[in-house]
């Protein structure tokens, strides 16, 4: 029988490829002039449109509890976030490509496991060997996110090969100020989605609906990314949607992106926590770093190959140590609960 671990894992690799088709996606609609703002209220308007009938017909028979206000203002707040990172990602994308996007989502883990001890969601003894290799995850994730931003290195797979020239600029990326301002875009972003990790950990602990949150979220995110792309564009003919890449990029991150991903990463938070979550984002610069090279004619750059080889040694560090404490609580259980009728009689 499969292990409720195994279908975490496996919920959370198909989120990451589903996740990068759609930054693919993205950047290739943004090369040919989509809004992001525009973008962002329709597909999260299309995924209300998934996520409420599929909330009603769920808790058809059994409604849900009801919600205080203290939940509601969490899922305000989760709104708020969750539309801000929505923009910044995607306008990060549009200024650098879908792979740098990969790699700085790959601080996402750092941010988590600081803000996740911050908040006493983790308990952090550094004693325990378990805590130092999260630690020295952590930092080595940092170290491999900052060298594929920062280092670009000689092209491994490119057409322009057989005529490299070995200057400063074509080893380093400082030259490009969009592909910097990218990378700080997508920073921010980062930040804010490992915050937006902790607040959503915390209201599905005390509401363990994923369905109603993530419903209820989503239309607030409707109406925040609404007022945000009002104010933001002036050409009403962005809001004309045609029946190209633009739609097609739509409907794909309303279905697998918002509605599919935040129902899967709500339950994985009630079932994992919010570590366990953001260590699956250093999986998508493998993914990023594949689509970008078949579907978009990206390069393949030696920092790029080097970053993800030191971000991935980073990611096994923390998992190893997840591994190790969930042993380890396993076997407190388990010896807790043998001793149990000794002490009842």
């Amino acid at each position: 029988m499969v292990s409720e671990g195994a279908i975490v894992t496996a919920a959370m690799v198909t989120v990451q490829f589903l996740e990068m088709g759609g930054n693919t996606l993205i950047k290739a609609a943004t090369n040919d002039g989509m809004s992001i703002y525009v973008f962002t209220f329709y597909s999260n308007l299309l995924a209300l449109c998934f996520l409420l009938p599929s909330t009603l017909f769920y808790h058809r028979k059994r409604p849900p509890p009801p919600i205080s206000t203290s939940i509601f203002c969490r899922m305000f707040l989760l709104s708020c976030l969750s539309t801000s990172v929505q923009i910044l990602m995607n306008t990060g994308i549009r200024y650098s490509s879908p792979t740098l996007s990969s790699a700085m989502v790959d601080l996402v883990p750092a941010f988590t496991f600081i803000l996740a001890v911050i908040s006493r969601m983790e308990n952090l003894n550094l004693k325990q060997h378990s805590s130092q290799a999260k630690i020295i995850g952590t930092i080595v994730s940092i170290a491999g996110a900052l060298t594929v931003t920062l280092y670009k290195g000689i092209p491994l797979i490119s057409d322009g090969f057989k005529n490299i020239k070995m200057g400063a600029s074509d080893m380093y990326l400082t030259g490009h100020p969009e592909w910097i301002l990218g990378a700080f875009l997508l920073a921010t972003a980062s930040f804010c989605l490992s915050v937006l990790f902790i607040v959503q950990t915390w209201i599905i602990r005390d509401y363990p609906e994923e369905l109603v949150v993530t419903t209820i979220c989503c239309s607030l995110v409707v109406i925040l990314s609404a007022i945000v792309a009002f104010i933001a564009e002036g050409n009403s003919r962005v809001w004309i949607l045609k029946p190209d890449k633009e739609l097609l990029t739509i409907f794909y991150s309303a279905i697998f992106v918002v509605s599919m991903r935040s129902v899967v990463y709500a339950w994985a938070f009630r079932k994992k926590g919010p570590i366990y979550v953001a260590m699956f984002n250093p999986l998508g610069m493998v993914i990023a770093l594949a689509m970008g090279l078949i579907f978009l004619g990206d390069n393949l750059y030696l920092g790029s190959m080097i970053g993800a080889a030191i971000i991935a040694i980073g990611f096994y560090a923390v998992m190893w140590a997840q591994a190790q404490e969930e042993h380890k609580t396993c076997q407190n259980n388990i010896s807790t609960s043998s001793l149990a009728p000794l002490l009842s009689d």
